[in-house]
């Protein structure tokens, strides 16, 4: 879920770099479409990962450093990142306005993620797994097990 959600960044990113208002307009209704795709396959699963990952007593601990992580730091550096690369594309206009080379933002966009997406095939593994932390028997309560 995690790979769709981070190969739907790159589509995104995509469409709108090739889509404009006239024939193309189709492609940027795709890619504000693909927005819920790429929220909720990437950071929702995410959190349901971190929630099964963590032991019952870090549960809470790892939801709020995934979070800092990625609503904090991430986004915070992202929008940092994002300005420059706008700023790096600005286009100066004769009256001393400037205009922005929005095709080479987005493919821009859409080459990072696709980087991010390749690093992440390359260096994530999943070890086999085990039991549950959720699955406990149901005489958990009585095994002095806290639920």
């Amino acid at each position: 879920m995690l790979v769709a959600g981070m190969l739907a960044w790159s589509i995104r990113y995509l469409l709108f770099a090739y889509g404009n208002a006239g024939s193309h307009r189709w492609m940027l209704w795709s890619g504000i479409l693909l927005h819920g795709i790429c929220y909720d396959f990437f950071f929702v699963t995410g959190q349901i990962y971190i929630d099964g990952k963590a032991p019952a007593s870090l549960r809470a601990a790892a939801q709020g450093l995934i979070t800092f992580i990625t609503y904090g730091m991430g986004m915070f550096t992202g929008s940092w990142l994002s300005g420059l690369v706008v700023q790096h594309y600005s286009l100066a206009i004769p009256r001393g306005t400037y205009t922005y080379d929005w095709k080479s933002i987005w493919l821009f966009s859409a080459i990072a993620s696709t980087i991010v997406l390749i690093v992440f095939l390359l260096t994530f593994f999943e070890k086999e797994r085990g039991p549950s932390v959720t699955s406990l028997p149901d005489n958990a309560d009585s095994m002095g097990i806290p639920v």
